[in-house]
């Protein structure tokens, strides 16, 4: 139900459009007894490689009501820089009893030496919209120590800080890995605003990275 839906919309207005079939995105239109709470969320899945196929390990819900992106004029929030106001309800809904993953582990898997580890879903595939090998935490303080081996064989890891709470978040994360390199964005916007303002070069160059073959 995601083509033509409010999510698509969403989507694309964040410069996305291109990678929502890459990350199997899709929209809650109608939904079965037990997840009404869901109706109208963006469904973002969890993606898993497994013996050369993509299974769903899980799906994150998240709201993209009008009423909760959108400020009176009719745009987005994030089009001016405001935060969106979820009132009575949280901006992302988790299925009862879930445990935070790694969004994008199929970075995990592509062979290069150089890795971002980002805050949030919509971050980490801003990044790879750029060519930048990317992984997100589902939000700040959820990174688990047994994810840590994973990302110690990188010649640089780049941990991307938004604001001070990410950057406490960080922070901590890079006392536990010897090739992390905390980098803060400009002006405490995140990876996807910088992206819309700037481009994907300001991205990369912020990192130092250059997108091999080029």
């Amino acid at each position: 139900m995601y083509e033509g839906s409010p999510a698509q919309k969403y989507v694309a207005a964040r410069g996305l459009g291109d990678g929502a079939a890459r990350f199997g995105l899709g929209f809650v239109g109608s939904a079965t007894p037990g997840h009404e709470r869901f109706s109208g969320y963006l469904a973002i899945p969890y993606l898993r490689p497994a013996g050369g196929e993509e299974s769903v390990a899980t799906v994150r819900f998240r709201c993209v009501a009008d009423e909760c992106v959108k400020d009176t004029d009719g745009r987005y929030f994030f089009e001016t820089q405001q935060k969106e106001r979820h009132e009575g309800h949280g901006k992302y809904q988790t299925l009862p009893g879930d445990p935070p993953r790694i969004y994008n582990t199929l970075a995990l898997i592509k062979p290069s030496p150089d890795l971002v580890i980002v805050e949030g879903e919509f971050d980490t595939m801003t990044w790879e919209a750029c060519g930048v090998p990317a992984i997100g935490a589902p939000g700040t303080g959820t990174w688990r120590d047994y994810w840590t081996p994973a990302v110690l064989g990188y010649r640089n890891l780049f941990l991307i800080s938004e604001d001070s709470a990410g950057f406490r978040f960080m922070e901590s994360l890079a006392a536990q890995l010897p090739n992390a390199k905390i980098i803060e964005m400009p002006g405490n916007l995140d990876s996807n605003s910088t992206y819309l303002l700037e481009g994907p070069e300001a991205l990369r160059e912020r990192i130092g990275f250059e997108i091999p073959g080029r």
